[in-house]
């Protein structure tokens, strides 16, 4: 890691593109390699082999848990699906307000809420148990908030969750109101997993600021959320989506594609500011997609095909290659998902990697401040007289 002597500037590349601001024994992205992993497990072999408990566990607890703890940490987890009376009583006025945003606005709202009725408190002045007990409870919380808003800005009463359901079939069961079958609560899980943590994000390296503050985990996490909104982050599994629409069939993916490549437009679900090869959670999730079948897959497999090609062709020595949005929204198309949840569904996963985050982050006592370069008009200037 770098190091300046107190108080010197360290001209650093814009956006923090490469930079190393701390250590983590999270996980890591080796973008040149296609790899990426929790802790020293596969991100994709811990998807593809264990439950989103196993592996909630993992993040928060270091290791990957024997038969008793698995069952003892999805009880106790479980549990903490239910809302205090506070936040599930203000949830229609929730979502009245943010009917046009969508339930990831009002998710903010609900875990500032949730933190306060639960008392949460800010890290620096709790101890590690009480920081992990604050994270599991809002992890709980998490998804059955978003389903909630979800169904009350339709019109529809939120279903309370199960404890007799894992994670990923609680998700679906409170979403759609029915309990969801073997094969698409197991894809949306292994969608869940590989989406839990991904190095240092916007919206993890946003958590983890707040976090060295000494703020509450709930004020964190709102933090997070902010970062995952904006749609050069979070947004684009619909609007992969979209383009798949708009395309409609296999003979207009090449004039659909060349047109908007020579006039610079971005096409969604393709490229990846780390990964310089396939990213691995698109592979797995083609996988995926493969096994249901369908129309709208072999239309994704085929758009995939031309537009690697035509990249190649009109942005030689460029690696571009889809990203985890372009088969993530075909996934959660075919599992009943509907488009406006798919952001929140990447968040309901991305939630325990974030709580990790801060967590780790709690431990170093340093506040993370880093400096900006002036280069506004040169003071001091007089003031002008009124």
């Amino acid at each position: 890691m770098t190091t300046t002597t107190a108080g010197t500037p360290l001209d650093v590349p814009r956006g923090l593109a490469g930079v190393v601001v701390t250590e983590t024994a999270l996980g890591d992205v080796r973008g040149r390699e296609g790899f990426y992993h929790y802790r020293q497990y596969s991100a994709i072999e811990l998807a593809q082999t264990r439950s989103f408990e196993d592996v909630w566990y993992l993040m928060t607890e270091g290791e990957l848990p024997g038969p008793a703890a698995r069952a003892d940490f999805a009880a106790r987890t479980a549990r903490l699906r239910r809302l205090p009376a506070e936040v599930r009583d203000a949830l229609p006025a929730i979502a009245r307000a943010g009917a046009a945003a969508g339930p990831l606005a009002g998710l903010r709202t609900a875990l500032s809420l949730l933190g306060a009725s639960a008392g949460f408190r800010p890290v620096y002045d709790i101890d590690t148990e009480r920081r992990r007990s604050d994270a599991l409870t809002a992890c709980a919380a998490v998804p059955t908030v978003l389903t909630a808003l979800h169904r009350l800005g339709r019109g529809l009463e939120p279903v309370e969750p199960r404890d007799d359901l894992p994670y990923a079939a609680n998700y679906l069961y409170m979403l759609t109101g029915s309990v969801p079958d073997a094969g698409r609560v197991r894809a949306v899980e292994q969608y869940l997993i590989s989406t839990v943590d991904h190095g240092f994000n916007a919206s993890t390296f946003t958590g983890r600021v707040v976090a060295s503050t000494g703020a509450d985990i709930a004020a964190c996490l709102v933090a997070a959320v902010g970062a995952l909104s904006g749609p050069l982050h979070g947004g684009a599994p619909s609007r992969a989506l979209d383009t798949l629409d708009a395309i409609g069939t296999p003979d207009r993916i090449d004039g659909w594609i060349r047109e908007r490549v020579l006039a610079g437009d971005r096409i969604m679900g393709f490229g990846h500011p780390v990964y310089r090869t396939e990213d691995p959670r698109s592979r797995m999730l083609r996988t995926l997609a493969q096994g249901f079948g369908g129309p709208l897959v072999d239309l994704a497999v085929e758009v995939e095909r031309q537009v690697e090609a035509i990249l190649a062709e009109l942005k030689p020595g460029r690696e571009l290659h889809t990203n985890v949005e372009f088969y993530a929204g075909v996934v959660m198309e075919l599992c009943g998902l509907p488009r406006e949840m798919f952001t929140p569904t990447f968040c309901a996963a991305r939630v325990v990697g974030w709580s990790a985050n801060i967590l780790e982050q709690a431990e170093d006592s340093k506040i993370i401040r880093p400096a900006a370069r002036y280069v506004g008009p040169p003071p001091p200037q007089p003031v002008p007289a009124v």
